[in-house]
């Protein structure tokens, strides 16, 4: 043996010889509690998504009507989403039933006759709909319904993270195939798709007075599909008309609140609004009225407790932004909104939003209380369980893992007949928000690079890098859609609203490997739903809808380029 061999030789001996000391001493695998969890080194969909940041162009796709940039519109569109219903059917609301075939009802639920919303031959139903879906569903004889809601997901999303997960380019037009809510078939399941156009856009308001200021605001809803396609897989003809800077048709386009209230009450309002009509007038959503009837009533999301959509599934708010009053609604106690006869409050209500403390909010009004942001400390000293309150509360723990903490708080509800309040979140008070890989690593870009970007007046939150103790120590949505479930289910008749939030916070910022991400993150929890349901007496009784609040405008220009 040469000297060369016999050095290489010693190498290897040595290595080995540190290998079992580590194993040894208990050293394999420990990192620092700080630590970032390890990744793969192959990650393709991040490769591409950095290489788009860093150059501001993709071959394969782009944000906004403008092939050349990849980053031109960060914000919703007016897009059709899909529809997918589980144990109902869509007969009632879709095809020949479709409010836009009817120019009286479409006058009806907007306040007005949109232009150019008339139509037909129209397939598609609008997103108040779904409400009468689950009214219908409950008088019927259902006893458990589930709304799930991928916020800010769209077909072209859904088809973009479908191929990524597959493997292959498997459809281009129709339901698809590739997720739980494209191929579950063990029980009767129905597609569609909605418009989610608000009333309004521009409505102004006084949070203290809790009164709206210009009731039409200035810009109003429709949807005209000559523009914006008649399905969701059409090539739209303007791509502006989608983002609403048409100036021959410009229909305003959704936020999540407006389009939450749709879904929740079966009413059209302004942009901002939770659960209260154009002119300020309060509205019940469904789980209101189905508590009144002695069902037990929850929401979960993976961004905080008290933002738009979870707040549509109880509270009542002429903004969106009133965060504290609106965790009031939902727990129970009086609120700007109901000062002296609060609601009844939420049995169950899980989602993020811890940590995020602030000294000023001047969105919340003359009562905002400095701390945390999304429930104030009073709310959570009043109905803490411990203290004489009515729910046992779950918090993020430091050492202990999330998904631990929330099943011991929803044995103990079930044991005791308590409300259960869960409270988690790491960043900007949402779960950790996984990318393609299942990783929790994402590409950051500094925010300069795309202020530079022609139109862009997003302001970019700080990069996001998620510690070892953030994914530990906080539940995965499907973790706590399963533990509200359990506590529902033991109350007899539930509603619940399940919101994978991190789609639209994605979307936002304009990041398709966190987008695919978030999809299968979301698919598992609805994964985690259905075997919950196969487990507790199936679907005789049993109604599930799955849908999104709006959409945003990626383009998928190759699809191939996620076929990896």
């Amino acid at each position: 043996m040469g000297h060369t061999q016999a050095a290489a030789w010693f190498r290897l001996l040595m290595l080995f010889v540190c290998a079992g000391l580590v194993g040894w001493l208990g050293l394999a695998g420990a990192t620092p509690a700080d630590a970032p969890p390890a990744t793969a080194t192959a990650d393709p969909i991040r490769d591409i998504e950095r290489e788009a940041e860093q150059s501001g162009r993709a071959s394969w796709g782009h944000w906004g009507i403008r092939p050349d940039r990849y980053v031109e519109w960060s914000n919703h569109s007016n897009r059709l989403i899909p529809v997918c219903a589980f144990g109902v059917s869509l007969d009632a609301v879709a095809g020949p039933r479709s409010v836009y075939r009817d120019a009286a009802r479409l006058e009806a639920i907007y306040g007005r006759l949109p232009e150019s919303t008339l139509n037909t031959a129209a397939d598609y139903f609008d997103q108040t709909d779904i409400h009468a879906l689950q009214v219908e569903a409950a008088r019927a004889g259902k006893k458990r319904i589930v709304l799930f809601v991928f916020d800010g997901l769209d077909w072209t999303t859904t088809r973009t993270a479908a191929i990524a997960t597959t493997g292959r380019v498997a459809y281009d037009t129709g339901r698809g195939t590739g997720f739980v809510f494209q191929d579950y078939r063990s029980a009767p399941t129905d597609f569609g798709f909605c418009v989610t156009s608000p009333a309004n856009d521009g409505t102004s308001f006084d949070v203290d007075a809790q009164v709206v200021k210009n009731p039409g605001g200035k810009t109003g809803g429709g949807y005209d599909a000559a523009l914006g396609g008649a399905t969701p897989w059409a090539t739209a003809v303007d791509l502006r008309y989608l983002t609403g800077r048409s100036r021959d048709r410009p229909h305003a386009v959704t936020d999540s609140a407006a389009s939450a209230t749709s879904l929740c009450t079966g009413r059209k309002t302004y942009n901002d609004a939770i659960n209260v009509d154009p002119t300020g007038a309060l509205l019940e959503p469904i789980a209101v009225m189905l508590q009144k009837q002695g069902w037990a009533v929850g929401a979960v999301s993976s961004v905080p407790v008290s933002h738009a959509t979870p707040a549509c599934a109880y509270a009542n708010n002429v903004s969106r932004d009133d965060y504290q009053d609106i965790a009031r609604d939902q727990l129970g106690l009086p609120s700007i909104a109901h000062r002296t006869t609060p609601l009844p409050g939420l049995d169950v209500l899980v989602g993020g939003g811890f940590g995020m403390d602030v000294r000023d909010d001047k969105g919340q009004g003359a009562n905002f209380e400095p701390g945390n942001k999304y429930v104030a400390e009073s709310t959570l000293r009043e109905i803490d369980a411990a203290g004489g309150g009515r729910y046992r509360l779950a918090l993020r723990t430091p050492g202990r893992t999330g998904a631990e903490v929330l099943r011991a708080a929803a044995r103990a509800c079930i044991a005791d007949g308590e409300r259960l309040f869960g409270f988690f979140g790491a960043g900007e008070g949402h779960l950790p928000f996984a990318t393609a890989d299942g990783g929790y690593d994402p590409v950051v870009v500094g925010p300069e690079k795309r202020e530079t970007l022609e139109g862009l007046k997003k302001k970019y939150s700080p990069p996001i890098r998620y510690t070892a103790a953030d994914v530990r120590e906080n539940p995965t949505l499907a973790d706590m859609a399963t533990a509200a479930l359990d506590v529902l289910h033991a109350r007899g008749n539930f509603w619940l609203m399940v919101e994978a939030g991190d789609v639209d916070w994605a979307s936002h910022a304009n990041n398709i490997d966190n987008c695919i991400g978030a999809v299968k993150s979301g698919d598992a929890a609805l994964r985690a739903i259905f075997t919950w349901i196969e487990a507790h007496g199936g679907w005789e009784d049993t109604a599930v809808i799955v849908t999104s609040d709006h959409g945003h405008l990626f383009v998928l220009t190759d699809p191939a380029a996620f076929a990896q």
